[in-house]
């Protein structure tokens, strides 16, 4: 735990940690029906999470805290994004919007997955390995994706009246479907060097036993 906390007072794990606190604010929004704030929270939220790595690598400001942080971040972030636009896509009149709204189970299966493995780990003194390149490129595409939705989408887009415009039916359907198979993809990069953990972790404890 002291390890954790080294070197934490930096900017990246301030912005994860503004990430984590305008969740219940998005959510508080979308669910009051006040989506056009709901989706600038929504953009800030990417903006930072793309910030706190960018600034990270560029000033030398990696944190173990911030390994924590950030994925925790995105992790609290996207299970509230899929709950929120699950239940007004299985709420909606259009059938096939209605049809998509449970591929957002998806994202909730892998999530949760995802924290009970974590959870597992720590307790077997594990670290988690920090996000792969698929996995930062899913996250990015779950927030472009569900931004373009929550803004432009067929009857739970804020801006639809605003614009008089709506994205086609099929074409969110298939940036639903897209987010989720990047989702499934990055899931599956973890695993080999999950496994690989797992195998050396045995394999210490069988030498300490053996000893």
């Amino acid at each position: 735990m002291k390890d954790l906390f080294k070197g934490c007072w930096t900017i990246p794990n301030l912005l994860s940690v503004i990430r984590i606190l305008l969740i219940p604010v998005f959510a508080y929004l979308f669910y009051n029906d006040q989506k056009i704030a709901a989706v600038v929270v929504l953009a800030l939220s990417g903006l930072s999470d793309t910030l706190d790595g960018t600034i990270a690598r560029r000033f030398n400001q990696i944190s173990a805290l911030g390994k924590v942080l950030d994925p925790v971040a995105d992790k609290l972030t996207q299970i509230t994004i899929a709950v929120m636009l699950l239940i007004d896509f299985r709420g909606a009149e259009n059938k096939l919007i209605n049809a998509f709204g449970w591929v957002f189970l998806v994202f909730l299966i892998k999530e949760a997955v995802m924290i009970v493995g974590g959870l597992v780990m720590l307790l077997m003194n594990i670290r988690p390995g920090a996000a792969e390149i698929w996995g930062k490129v899913a996250t990015c595409v779950f927030y472009v994706g569900m931004v373009i939705i929550i803004a432009v989408g067929p009857e739970v887009g804020a801006l639809n009246a605003l614009l008089g415009f709506e994205l086609p039916a099929v074409l969110t359907g298939i940036i639903v479907v897209v987010s989720a198979i990047m989702t499934i993809v990055a899931f599956l990069s973890y695993m080999p060097e999950t496994f690989r953990q797992f195998k050396e972790h045995f394999a210490e404890k069988k030498a300490a036993k053996a000893e």
